[in-house]
């Protein structure tokens, strides 16, 4: 029997509970006011220097204050690009392992960040995005992230 239908026993191959892209913007409060106020987006989690909105069930954008970074360091290149595709999951150590077996090389293996309260790990993609594989630690987020 496959990994994916071990882990997933309907057959589902879905492996993430959401995704969340990451924009860095120079002005957080006119993007709020762009994304929540005019596009209507809920704001479903406020990190201070960044902020998440849900799109769709599972679907999100966050923007963070320019220079802000997840990464482990405010001015870090990791993230020069402005984005970040995050993967949502609950085992990122299980998606950290699964990713390595498959030859995978993380920039950053699986840790705690205290100031954004998150569990996560990178590794770039073929053309160099930087992906992050992520656990909210927060309770809020749980209950924001849920649609009302």
């Amino acid at each position: 029997m496959s990994e994916t239908k071990d882990r997933n026993p309907s057959g589902d191959a879905t492996r993430f509970d959401g995704c969340l892209t990451f924009l860095s913007v120079a002005d957080l409060e006119a993007t709020h006011a762009f994304y929540a106020d005019a596009l209507g987006l809920p704001l479903v989690f406020d990190q201070g220097d960044c902020r998440i909105y849900r799109v769709s069930l599972g679907g999100y954008l966050g923007f963070c204050r320019r220079g802000v970074t997840a990464v482990g360091r405010d001015d870090d290149a990791a993230s020069a690009s402005g984005v970040v595709l995050t993967l949502v999951t609950e085992d990122v150590d299980g998606e950290h392992a699964r990713l390595r077996a498959r030859g995978v090389a993380f920039e950053k293996a699986p840790t705690s960040n205290a100031r954004f309260a998150i569990y996560h790990a990178f590794l770039r993609d073929p053309d160099g995005y930087l992906v992050e594989i992520q656990r909210f630690d927060d309770p809020a987020w749980a209950q924001g992230s849920k649609p009302s």
